[in-house]
């Protein structure tokens, strides 16, 4: 086929068949160039078809929003769930799907299987959060879960392998924890079960949490099991998962110098030490914990 505008005519395989160029306009043959145009004009309408879905999946993936880990809250002795009520109603509010378990505290090791059994039920990746004795719990816990990709240690033990958290506070003197227990409950199987005086509860674990919700606290406190507190880290989950350390300077419970000790000890990502704040600093700055939980979900896309 040879085409030619304004003064030349379109010569196709067949010589009868021609077109002529009239009043500025073609006048189409019948026949093959009819079917030719049909088809491709169908190409065309097919390839753009094509390239138009092909840019509104690429569009679709680049603006459907990442889906945030899970942050498994573990909280310590003394306390219950409630105490991150003020960091699980940001961490909401920020969009992250949050579960605040409930600890045992009846011993280290079965209260890491626990805590184990409430990762492996979480699809997707997670921060594990532990707060004081929670620390140690998921220190055990997230070892060997791929899915827990950042450990946020809130006022929290970070053993290591063999250590327990007693270990800790003999390492470390100047916690006033232990005038402040009441006598032991002694349970069915021998075992014993510690409490804070409640009378003594708010300077000793909550100074800077104001006095009624201190006193509350004090009366709803979970003992721990003596011996809990005196088993040893079977694993280390902060030698292989990225941590992040906040406490408070004036933590009763466990000495600042052990913090920063455990901190530098696991090579944390960051460490936040919260001037004049308590053993529960989830409760009095949970602005402060958030933030630093948040950091650590954010490293995960990085």
């Amino acid at each position: 086929m040879k085409v030619n505008r304004h003064d030349t005519a379109i010569v196709f395989s067949d010589p009868q068949e021609v077109l002529s160029e009239k009043t500025g306009g073609w006048a189409l043959p019948k026949g093959k160039i009819t079917r030719s145009l049909y088809t491709l004009v169908n190409f065309g309408l097919a390839l753009f078809a094509l390239n138009a879905s092909s840019f509104a999946a690429s569009d679709a993936k680049k603006s459907s929003p990442v889906a945030k880990p899970t942050i498994v809250l573990v909280h310590g002795a003394f306390a219950e769930s409630s105490s991150w009520n003020g960091v699980v109603k940001r961490l909401l509010a920020q969009g992250y799907p949050v579960v605040a378990a409930a600890n045992p505290l009846r011993g280290l090791h079965s209260d890491a299987e626990y805590v184990a059994s409430i990762f492996k039920s979480i699809p997707g990746p997670i921060v594990a959060v532990g707060h004081s004795y929670g620390g140690s719990v998921i220190t055990d816990a997230a070892a060997g879960n791929s899915n827990v990709r950042a450990l946020v240690y809130v006022a929290g033990l970070a053993p290591d392998t063999g250590e327990s958290a007693a270990d800790i506070g003999d390492r470390f003197p100047g916690s006033t924890l232990g005038p402040t227990l009441a006598p032991p409950t002694t349970l069915p199987d021998g075992g014993k079960d510690l409490y804070i005086q409640q009378d003594k509860f708010p300077l000793q674990f909550a100074a800077d949490v104001p006095k009624p919700e201190a006193k509350l606290m004090a009366v709803t406190q979970r003992p721990v099991t003596e011996s809990a507190l005196h088993e040893a880290a079977a694993q280390a989950a902060w030698k292989t998962i990225p941590s992040w350390f906040i406490f408070g300077s004036l933590d009763k419970n466990i000495t600042e110098a052990a913090h920063k000790f455990m901190a530098q000890r696991a090579h944390a990502k960051a460490t936040v030490d919260v001037k004049g704040a308590s053993h529960v600093v989830m409760v009095s700055h949970p602005d402060a914990v958030t933030a630093i939980i948040e950091k650590a979900a954010e490293s995960m896309g990085q």
